[in-house]
Formats: structure tokens, C-alpha cells, sequence
């Protein structure tokens, strides 16, 4: 008799992410943050994506973060901001897959979270035009970044990482024109520039 195999979750999309970390970020190589810490936004937008059964194509999550130490120790500290556009299927089963209760290569990555401090939901505005990438979330984040290039012209890219947040899929070096935080978890806000990001595309299949 042939078992036949159940997808949990099948999301394909695009991936966003700015830190307070210099270019390149250390994180991805598993070495401390360059300020001993690490604030950042990481947004997935969800270009065509289904989470048992329940259709959550175009939709964002997006977290702001602060990491207290090395990525690889965990105890993050999160604030989950919500696309509102999602309904509250969409959003029950967004937040039940990226906190890992439905196991797999998300599962992995919610177990870095130590605390989730707050769930907002906010309009989202992610965006990739031509290289460039924007994120605005509500008045909470926004960041405009700009991919590295190599001297053939093509975007520097980042592959067998001991740390990603797309795995299995190149990540794009940007820099950060723009980064600015009220999200509680970044302590008074932040306003830098000039600082690391990341773009990049994902495949999260269970």
C-alpha cells in the first residue's frame, strides 16, 4: 500500500531584512553582532502560499526583533506584526505555522524566539523593484535597501550559511539607505543608515 504524503504548508515568496549590524552581517556566519546585539526587521511576504488548506497568497509577516546575543543562542525577543489584510483564518494559520506548531523548516527557525513581547496587526507595504527593496510596516518599521554588486555587476549573493532566514535559497547583500524602528523592542526607536540588509527569495514546504 502507497502512503501518501500530506503538505502541511507550502509558501513561496520573497524575504526582507535590515539590522543594526554593519554589511555584511556576522550573524549569517554564526559570529556575534557587531554591537554585541542586534535589532532588526525580517519580513516574509507570501507570494503564493497555503497552510492547511487555507489560501494565504499575498499576505506579509513581518518581525521586529532584538537578538541579545549570538543568533545562534536563541532567546529572541520579538514583536509579530500582521498583514491586515489577512481575515482571521489567514491569520490563524500564518501564526501557526511561523511559531512552529506545525513543525518543519519553520519550526526551526521559531525556536531562535524566546519571547514574543506584542502581536500588531498593520498595513504592509513590501515592495522589490528592480533590485531595490522597501518595507513599511504601519508606523511601527519601515527600511529602503539596495543590493551589493560584484564587479560583473550581479548582486553579491550568500549561500551555505551556518544561519539564514530564507534556507536554501541565495540571500542578497544589501546596505540599508534607510532603517527606522518605534517597535518596542528596540528600546527608544531607531533612525540609521547605511546599515546591513537582506533580500532574497524562500521555499518553506512541510
Amino acid at each position: 500500500m502507497t502512503t501518501q504524503t500530506v503538505t502541511t504548508y507550502k509558501l513561496d515568496g520573497r524575504l526582507l531584512e535590515t539590522c543594526n549590524c554593519d554589511v555584511i552581517c556576522p550573524c549569517w556566519i554564526g559570529d556575534d553582532p557587531d554591537n554585541g546585539t542586534c535589532d532588526s526587521i525580517i519580513a516574509w511576504h507570501i507570494d503564493q502560499g497555503e497552510i492547511e488548506q487555507v489560501d494565504v497568497s499575498n499576505l506579509t509577516l513581518a518581525l521586529g526583533v532584538h537578538i541579545p546575543g549570538n543568533v545562534l543562542k536563541g532567546n529572541w525577543r520579538v514583536v509579530v506584526y500582521m498583514d491586515d489584510k489577512a481575515t482571521a483564518q489567514q491569520q490563524e494559520a500564518v501564526l501557526k505555522a511561523f511559531t512552529g506548531q506545525l513543525g518543519g523548516p519553520l519550526a526551526d527557525l521559531s525556536q531562535l524566539i524566546g519571547e514574543v513581547a506584542g502581536l500588531e496587526r498593520a498595513p504592509i507595504n513590501f515592495e522589490v523593484v528592480n533590485g531595490k527593496g522597501s518595507i513599511t510596516v504601519g508606523k511601527f518599521l519601515s527600511a529602503e535597501m539596495e543590493p551589493l554588486k560584484g564587479a560583473t555587476g550581479l548582486p553579491t549573493t550568500l549561500q551555505e550559511t551556518i544561519f539564514s532566514t530564507n534556507p536554501g535559497s541565495p540571500a542578497y547583500v544589501s546596505r540599508a539607505s534607510s532603517f527606522k524602528s518605534t517597535s518596542p523592542v528596540h528600546g527608544a526607536g531607531l533612525e540609521i543608515q547605511g546599515k546591513n540588509a537582506v533580500q532574497g527569495s524562500f521555499h518553506f514546504e512541510f
